[in-house]
């Protein structure tokens, strides 16, 4: 047995995707490097969906899970992890498609850099539209965000299809109770839960997912929006609700001397942005309760901004 082989999952979640769905189960039957397990979720969908599932059942490492009733997007992750062995997790949404060399080239970025415990990457638009979304050109370090997403709110990572997260952090808030919340845009909880957790973040600009654009397609038309004006009013206080759940699960609170341990977390990222800087002014401006080392905390601030500049580390705004 290989000791240096690290166990995958996929998890595939559906409802109401038959015409998408086939695709995207093949996208991951088809790797280079095979999934040790598939696991497709079915979202009780009210078109021909479970038949179009069921004819992957016959598959070694496809396991199909028909819920009963339909609950949303988190409740399938929720299913999905729970049924899950693989060290790694990797998501895919039914109307998404890996290309093929995905899985291999993802393990190989997971074994190169050991410490990566949440990695997303570039992807590439198609259907309706056609495109190739990358946030860097070359693959990038995140360091850890545990402080920026608490006291922020900061969003870092990128659509369903193009995470994955190693088990011993998902672990640590999946599954999450309050699915109604999360019915759409689910995503939201494995990027904010894996920072909040304390998971190392990576880039990798290799774009090798494709997003499939369509009419029904909800993040991208913003559905969301049209059905309900105070949606992002409402996905604040989900946001705050969720974060109150992770919090207390892993007994975890804001940190004293909150000005130092913002510098800490920024060094933990090699080459930060100059966004990156003003984000953790923000927030030893904006949340440290001491004023003696508010005051200290930006003139080291600026004091590390300077050495970076200087020493050419430092990434321009507009990379």
């Amino acid at each position: 047995m290989d000791k240096s082989k690290i166990k995958t999952s996929c998890l595939i979640n559906n409802y109401n995707y038959a015409e998408f769905i086939s695709e995207a189960i093949d996208s991951a039957l088809t790797q280079t490097i095979k999934f040790d397990e598939i696991i497709v979720v079915d979202d009780a969908s009210t078109d021909n969906s479970a038949e179009v599932i069921a004819r992957f059942a016959q598959a070694d490492n496809v396991k199909c899970i028909f819920k009963e009733k339909n609950q949303g997007q988190l409740s399938s992750f929720n299913e999905g992890f729970l049924a899950a062995t693989g060290e790694i997790l990797f998501f895919l949404d039914a109307d998404d498609v890996y290309e093929p060399q995905y899985l291999e080239t993802a393990l190989n970025f997971y074994k190169r850099r050991s410490e990566c415990d949440f990695l997303f990457c570039a992807y590439k638009k198609f259907g309706a539209m056609e495109g190739i979304f990358k946030t860097d050109v070359v693959d990038v370090d995140l360091g850890y965000s545990v402080i920026r997403t608490l006291c922020n709110g900061e969003w870092i990572g990128s659509i369903t299809s193009t995470l994955s997260i190693r088990r011993e952090i998902i672990s640590k808030f999946l599954p999450i109770p309050n699915t109604e919340d999360w019915r759409v845009r689910a995503d939201d909880c494995l990027v904010w839960g894996a920072s909040l957790v304390g998971a190392k973040k990576f880039y990798m600009s290799n774009p090798l997912v494709r997003y499939r654009i369509h009419q029904n397609n909800q993040y991208h038309n913003k559905r969301f929006l049209d059905v309900d004006n105070n949606y992002e009013y409402k996905r604040f206080w989900k946001r705050n609700s969720l974060f109150n759940y992770i919090l207390q699960k892993n007994y975890f609170s804001l940190p004293l001397l909150l000005a130092f341990k913002s510098l800490d977390e920024l060094k933990t990222i090699p080459c930060p942005k100059i966004t990156d800087f003003i984000s953790y002014l923000k927030i030893i401006f904006l949340f440290e309760r001491n004023f003696y080392w508010k005051i200290k905390g930006i003139v080291l601030l600026f004091n590390y901004f300077l050495k970076l500049f200087m020493s050419g580390k430092l990434k321009n705004i507009s990379q």
